[in-house]
């Protein structure tokens, strides 16, 4: 069963939220917060699987309230929603430690695929989409405490092979396990054995997060 958190200052649309998640047999929603306060301090209290968090909300942010319960330790794993797909403030999210981000006006079936793949632990984001965001709006991202300076000889790179360190590169630029695997004529699931290994190796919450390390370290430039 995976909980969710409601976390919008809409009433009507915390309501829709709600109407479609409870319509699943295997979603439960905890509760409903109005304001990003509200979700930090909900989160804390009930341990959501998944906090649905909109970005714009009075008090803390859904970007502040991200970045507070990411930085918890909590189990929670956030998935911003935002107006826009190109929304700036979605990148800001992602920096925050969200585990994706959807438009609000997704399809039902894809906020619910959203949900449910962000609280097995992976990105709702395809690669392909995280990179052309990022490459548009990589001149708004905050540099979040890292110079600018940073280079492949990064140290937080320094626990990675040579293969896995090209893998993460490739996974910046886009590219799909199966990709991956074709290109570089390996199996899948040794594919899939790296990916994990430069998760932990660089504590990359999910691949979303190891596509913006990519970026940050400069393993990758936007184009």
């Amino acid at each position: 069963m995976t909980t969710v958190l409601i976390a919008d200052d809409q009433p009507l649309q915390r309501f829709g939220f709600r109407m479609l998640l409870e319509s699943q047999d295997d979603i439960t929603v905890l509760g409903e917060a109005s304001n990003g306060s509200e979700a930090i301090r909900m989160t804390a209290e009930l341990h959501p699987d998944v906090a649905l968090m909109d970005i714009r909300m009075p008090g803390h942010d859904g970007i502040e309230a991200t970045r507070r319960i990411v930085s918890a330790g909590d189990r929670t794993r956030v998935l911003i929603l935002t107006t826009f797909d190109l929304d700036e403030y979605a990148h800001a999210g992602l920096r925050a430690g969200a585990s994706g981000f959807l438009v609000k006006d997704a399809q039902p079936e894809e906020l619910l695929s959203g949900i449910r793949s962000v609280a097995t632990g992976d990105a709702v984001v395809a690669p392909s989409l995280t990179r052309r965001l990022l490459d548009a709006y990589a001149h708004h991202l905050p540099t979040g405490g890292h110079t600018t300076d940073s280079s492949p000889d990064d140290p937080r790179l320094s626990a990675l092979t040579e293969r896995e360190r090209e893998i993460l590169t490739v996974i910046g630029k886009g590219w799909t396990n199966t990709e991956i695997a074709t290109r570089l004529h390996l199996a899948e699931s040794t594919v899939k054995t790296h990916v994990g290994h430069i998760l932990a190796k660089t504590g990359s919450r999910d691949r979303v997060q190891a596509v913006i390390l990519a970026y940050d370290t400069k393993l990758v430039e936007p184009s």
